[in-house]
């Protein structure tokens, strides 16, 4: 059943997320945290943490490694292919359609309504990511850190899998340094 599942799941996102790997998230997320529950938040939060910063597709590293999760490397194959393969299809099919269409105000107002979708599929799903931040960091310290990292994103050219390690090292050598000063051993 747990293989059924996960062609299904994926099989949805893929069918039906428009807009590329930042659209599918949210998809994948409802998918995978709130329908299944393979994977909590913070869970699915990390490995898309980690999936951004590694070269590629977000929407293959996720079905990839959640289907490894759940089933092993067959539930690897079975939803990476469940992602891809019909997103492909779809992709030629619709590409090859639109290009037919491409002149007409209709096709160009379709694709175009898609984008404010996406934008608020991904700040619901932001603003989901940020309070599951706030109830373990509290406010102040995640209003720190957008901040931070956002005036580091804004302002320069640093990619932002540095800006993760960062964020890593900081987090691994503050734990330490509180045991340190509190008198509290591993």
């Amino acid at each position: 059943m747990k293989y059924l599942n996960l062609f299904i799941a994926f099989l949805r996102a893929g069918v039906l997320c428009f807009g590329g790997g930042p659209a599918s998230v949210p998809f994948i997320h409802r998918e995978v945290v709130l329908k299944y529950k393979w994977m909590n938040d913070k869970e699915f939060a990390d490995v898309l943490a980690i999936g951004n910063t590694l070269p590629g597709p977000i929407n293959t590293k996720l079905s990839g490694y959640i289907g490894q999760k759940v089933a092993g490397f067959s539930g690897l194959l079975i939803a990476t292919l469940a992602f891809i393969i019909p997103t492909s299809v779809l992709m030629i099919v619709l590409m090859t359609t639109l290009s037919h269409f491409s002149e007409f105000a209709w096709a160009r107002g379709m694709t175009q309504a898609m984008v404010p979708v996406v934008g608020i599929m991904l700040a619901i799903m932001g603003w989901q990511f940020l309070s599951l931040a706030a109830k373990s960091l509290k406010w102040p310290v995640t209003i720190l850190h957008i901040v931070i990292v956002g005036g580091l994103l804004w302002f320069t050219d640093i990619h932002p899998a540095f800006i993760l390690a960062a964020l890593f090292i900081w987090a691994f050598i503050g734990e330490k340094v509180i045991k340190i000063f509190s008198g509290k051993k591993k």
